[in-house]
This record gives C-alpha cells, structure tokens and sequence, in this order.
C-alpha cells in the first residue's frame, strides 16, 4: 500500500499542471521545478526501479518455497501404477496377483503370462499437493557481490537524479537571467527608439524649413524601422523564454519577477568541485561496481551448495486423508565447475582490465574538471573585462550620436552621419547583450560543475 501511494503522490504533479502562475519569483520556480518537472519525476521512477532490483537481489539469500498442485487423469499402466505407489495405495493385486486371468500358481507359465490388471488397468485419478523449498547454502560469494552491485546501482541512480536536478536548475535559472538580460536590452533599444524618433521630428521639422530632403526622412524612418523590429524580436525572444521555463515547470508561466543584476561568481576551491562533482563521483561508483564485478567473476571457480526439502501427498480423490498418503524428501546439491575452457579466467581478467580502465577514466575526468574550470574562469575575466569596456563604448557612442545629432541640426554634418553613429550604438549594444548572455551562462556552468548550491 505505501508503494502504490508513493507512485500516486509522484505521478499526481504530472496530471496536475494546469495552474497558472504570475509574477513567479525564482526561489517559488525551484521549488515548482523539483516538484513537476517530468524529466526530474522519471529519474525518481528510475530510483525506485533500482531499490526494487536491490530487494530482488537479496531475496535470493531466502530460498523460494513453491506450491504445486496436480490433477491427472490416466490409464497408461505406468501412471496408474506410479500413482497408487506416490498414494501409497498400491497392492499386490496390481502386480497380478489374484487375476483370474492368470495361470495357477504351480504352473510354469505363470511367471511369463502378463496380468491384465497390471498391463490394463482401469483410468485413475491422480491429485498431488507439493510443497517444494530450495535454498543456497553457498555460493562462492555470487549473492553477496550482486547484493553489493546493486547497491551501488541504486547510489548511482540518485547521483543520475541529481544531476538532471542541477541541469534543470541550471536552465531554470539561465532562463530567469535571459528574461533579466533582454528587459536590459529593450531598454537600451527603447532608448535608441527614442532618440530615433526625435531624429525623426527634427528631419521633418528640417524639411519644412527647406534645409533636409525628404530622402533623409526615409533614410532616418529606416532606421527606426529596423529598431522595432528588433524591439519585437526580443520580446518575442522573451516569450519564447517564457514558454521554455512553462516547459520546465510542467506549468503555465505568464510573467516572472526579480530583478537580476550583475551575477557575481561564486569561489569554489578546485579540490572541493573534484569532491562534488557528479560526473566524478558516478565514475568513482563505478569503480567501486568493478571492483566487486571483480570478486564477482572469481567466485566462478568456487563451489555452490544448495539444499532443498519436498513434501507432498497425493490421493485419487483432491485433498483425500493427506496426513495418511504424506511423504518427504530432503537434500542438498553440490556443483563445481572444473573446466571451462579457459573462460572463468579470462573473464576474471577481463574484469581486472575494466577496472584499470574505469580507474584511468577517474584521473581523466578529474583532470578534464580541473582544465574545465580554470577555462571558465578564465573566460569569465575576459568577458567582465568586455563589458566593462563595451559601456564605456556605449556611453561613448551614444555621447558622439548626440554631438552629430546638434550638428545635424545646424546644417554641419548630413543626416547618413548621424545614423552610421546612431548604428554603431546599435552594434555595440548588440554586443553587449551577446557577451552578457555568454557570461551568465558561464557561471552557470561553473555553479553546475560544482554540484551547484545546497538546495
């Protein structure tokens, strides 16, 4: 009972997810995230699935104890025989004694004339109740080392769970830094929107007068024309983000809330990561599996015993004086393999290899970490020092666009100068935005290799 209302409680978020939320704070969202997402659920399935392979593993330890019941019917002489010997019913009647159609005694021909009674008897009934237990006294060490396996199977399935519990957490929350991130640059091209439209006014202010063309209203009515649509491409870019944390959330996400600044890195010590690290420490599981597959494959050339005890009654007639046709039967069974062509030793080698392996894939992954990291935080100082330097090239153009623009207005410089200005403004917030969204995900990354935060 308590194993079907576990799987209730973890299907029900599933069939569930029909709220809607607004103005989702991040801290809400992870704990929605931990609670619906399916791929986070399935993982768990996977846990359970694991632990359940565990019991089976041990329940071996126990024996097995089987019921079986027979209904029979015949009238193949050596059945029926055999059925009254298992009832313990039979005669001598039924090896022909007292058959009338025998000879006397006396006579010679007694002993080759078969009986009828023997060789054509009449159909019987045949019911047997069995109890049968067998169980394994020893075996070299094969069910303790699958209990063990297993157990380990099941450790790396919740390290399997976490780490698909870091990744969702990870794109979570790179997703809330993304909705920051482009409120940011809208805000940015809404200033460009702005000014371009006060352009806009000024040009045709300019041609009432008779100082511009109306080619250079065109000219400044494109570029706003391009702004906009690049206004609408982040806010579609914005509600596709939203559609994707929807996703996470197995829920309907209208808006978020926060206000996400600068993300800061965090210090990890590069001995602690190797510690945490999920890819780390699944590999170090698996060496401790090849370890006991390496037991496992020497407990070939040792000798199982096993014993097993029967009791069964059997009658014409279904559960018929069962006490009275009662009967017994115990033992026990050796088996050692002696020869094997070679195989138990080459497989215990092959063994002993797949652990140099898994051990030489452990150093790997701890040193690909290590290069990983100092990587990322390398990449993470140069990206800082970009967008330090790409906002002094914003405050710088937009300050040079601004100078243009007075210009302009006094008939000094032509209206393309102002909007190859106004363009590199656009380029440069442009850039800003890539480098921004390149840092975030950085520092993600690096949270995600460090086994992230203590949730």
């Amino acid at each position: 009972m308590k194993i079907i209302l576990s799987l209730i409680f973890a299907i029900l978020p599933i069939f569930a997810s029909s709220q809607i939320y607004t103005n989702l704070s991040l801290n809400h969202a992870l704990k929605i995230l931990k609670k619906n997402n399916l791929e986070i659920n399935i993982a768990k399935f996977d846990e359970q699935i694991k632990g359940f392979e565990h019991k089976i593993a041990k329940s071996y330890n126990y024996g097995k104890l089987d019921l079986t019941q027979l209904a029979l019917r015949s009238n193949d002489a050596g059945n029926v025989f055999g059925f009254k010997l298992q009832s313990r019913e039979a005669t001598f009647g039924d090896f022909g004694f007292g058959d009338p159609s025998m000879p006397p005694q006396t006579d010679p021909a007694y002993l080759t004339t078969p009986p009828n009674t023997l060789n054509y008897p009449g159909s019987r009934n045949h019911f047997q109740t069995k109890l049968h237990y067998e169980v394994p006294l020893y075996t070299g060490g094969k069910l303790k080392q699958y209990s063990k396996i297993t157990s380990a199977l099941i450790k790396l399935s919740k390290l399997d769970t976490k780490k698909i519990v870091n990744e969702k957490v990870y794109q979570l929350k790179k997703s809330y830094y993304d909705i920051y991130l482009l409120k940011t640059y809208l805000k940015n091209l809404n200033i460009i929107k702005k000014n371009m439209l006060k352009l806009e006014d000024m040009a045709r202010s300019m041609i009432e007068e008779g100082y511009a063309k109306k080619v250079d209203l065109l000219e400044v009515q494109s570029k706003k024309a391009n702004v906009i649509r690049m206004i609408n491409t982040a806010k579609a870019n914005k509600e596709l983000v939203l559609h994707y944390i929807s996703f996470l959330l197995a829920s309907k996400v209208t808006s978020v809330s926060g206000n996400y600044h600068k993300m800061m890195p965090k210090t990890f010590n590069i001995d602690k990561i190797l510690a945490k690290n999920i890819d780390i420490l699944k590999a170090k599981e698996g060496l401790k599996i090849t370890d006991m597959n390496i037991k496992l494959q020497e407990s070939t050339n040792l000798p199982v015993v096993g014993a097993f005890a029967e009791y069964s009654s059997a009658d014409n007639n279904f559960l018929n004086d069962f006490a009275k046709h009662d009967a017994y039967t115990v033992g026990m069974q050796i088996k050692w393999n002696l020869f094997s062509g070679g195989a138990n030793r080459d497989n215990i080698q092959k063994a002993r290899v797949k652990n140099l392996k898994v051990k030489t894939q452990v150093e790997l992954a701890k040193r690909g970490i290590r290069l990983k990291v100092a990587k990322i935080k390398t990449q993470i100082d140069n990206l800082d020092f970009d967008i330090d330097s790409l906002n002094k090239e914003i405050e710088l153009v937009r300050t040079i666009y601004k100078n243009y623009l007075g210009r302009y207005q006094e008939k000094l410089v032509s209206i393309n100068d102002v909007i190859i200005k106004q363009s590199l403004e656009i380029e440069k917030v442009l850039k800003l935005q890539e480098v921004r969204n390149k840092r975030t995900s950085k520092i993600l990354e690096l949270e995600n290799i460090a086994n992230g935060e203590d949730r």
